[in-house]
């Protein structure tokens, strides 16, 4: 089945205060450019993971809350401020194996995206979102979540298996909602990036690759419908600013995408990348080349806001196209820790940005 072909892909998140406000400022002002529409994550997860931490994991009997973010003023606030502010747990000894109750909604994306999507067929229905557009769910990766919370690599083992068991029937519940012509599926992978760039301090220096590939066997991909599109966002972070590392080159993006795709055991039908704004030598792009993922649209998070006009990304369209001739665009991230008030130039900036590239090619 035909996968994406549009210009652009909304990474995810945008602070607005509705799925049907995102969805609407979405359409009117990328709608032609767009093949999946997001519901911006709106409500608790506009800060990505943080409200599996306080919804999932606090509170749950057999895991003990070690650290929580700061008060505000002297008001108690989930949202931590930067990664030293963030939730930490651990298991309760005694304590093997961790397990979540209420298969299929106890973790609340498939709640969200079942919601959200009756959101979307309806504007789609009024003509406000195109027909063949498709509702895209966003779904972290296990250890994106297990990285950041659980501090003591002791615990993943105890609390992994219940967790991707979880996150596995969670997509079983989105899948059975939803119907698969209309649905596309985003992993994000934040977490293990940073890992792999040696970030964590507290993760350990050995199988890092390893444990990534790992949670992806787990996970059971070929269990999607292959109508569903799949796709992978390969994130750097916003915990603190964008990027949490800095990125050499696309040569680590390009290693992670080939290694999930290789164990998937379905395809991806997209892969997002970021990139910095101040990069324009081949040095930067050339690992492009190395791309092993027949079918895949690449989309490369090289769409930033704070630009006065498209010039840089027209010279950064220009070199990527050297080792990668066809791809489309997004930013390097969601907006979820941006202000509301600056979404109005991104989303112009995407509007520009689909422009600058259809002209890159004619």
């Amino acid at each position: 089945m035909a996968g994406p072909t549009k210009e652009l892909l909304m990474v995810g998140s945008v602070p607005l205060d509705t799925a049907e406000e995102v969805m609407r400022a979405l359409a009117e002002k990328l709608g032609p450019s767009l093949d999946c529409f997001p519901d911006g994550e709106v409500g608790e997860r506009h800060r990505w993971i943080t409200f599996q931490a306080y919804r999932v994991m606090h509170g749950h009997p057999e895991i003990e809350t070690l650290t929580r973010p700061a008060p505000i003023n002297g008001v108690e606030s989930w949202r931590p401020r930067d990664i030293h502010d963030y939730w930490s747990f651990r298991v309760r000894p005694g304590v093997e194996r961790v397990r979540f109750g209420d298969p299929g909604w106890r973790l609340g994306y498939a709640h969200d995206a079942a919601n959200s999507y009756f959101v979307f067929k309806t504007l789609r229905a009024q003509g406000v979102i195109p027909a063949a557009a498709r509702f895209q769910v966003c779904i972290p990766l296990p250890l994106s979540v297990l990285y950041l919370q659980f501090r003591d690599p002791a615990d993943w083992d105890r609390v992994g298996p219940g967790y991707e068991a979880a996150m596995r029937d969670e997509i079983a519940t989105i899948v059975r909602q939803i119907p698969a012509r209309d649905l596309a599926i985003q992993w994000d992978c934040a977490s293990e990036m940073v890992d792999l760039e040696n970030f964590l301090p507290w993760t350990p220096g050995e199988g890092k690759l390893e444990r990534l590939v790992g949670e992806i066997e787990r996970l059971r991909m070929s269990a999607i419908p292959e109508d569903v599109w799949l796709g992978l966002h390969l994130c750097y972070g916003t915990l603190g600013g964008w990027p949490m590392v800095m990125p050499k080159d696309f040569g680590l993006c390009v290693q992670v995408a080939n290694a999930a795709a290789a164990v998937a055991g379905r395809r991806f039908d997209f892969i997002h990348m970021p990139g910095p704004a101040n990069r324009f030598d081949d040095d930067f792009y050339r690992p492009l080349s190395d791309l092993k993922i027949p079918g895949a649209r690449i989309y490369l998070g090289m769409i930033h806001d704070h630009e006065q006009d498209a010039e840089p990304l027209r010279r950064r369209i220009e070199v990527a196209r050297r080792y990668l001739p066809e791809f489309g665009l997004g930013a390097p991230c969601g907006f979820g820790r941006r202000k509301r008030e600056e979404i109005p130039r991104a989303l112009e900036a995407h509007r520009v940005a689909a422009e600058t590239l259809r002209a890159s090619q004619a």
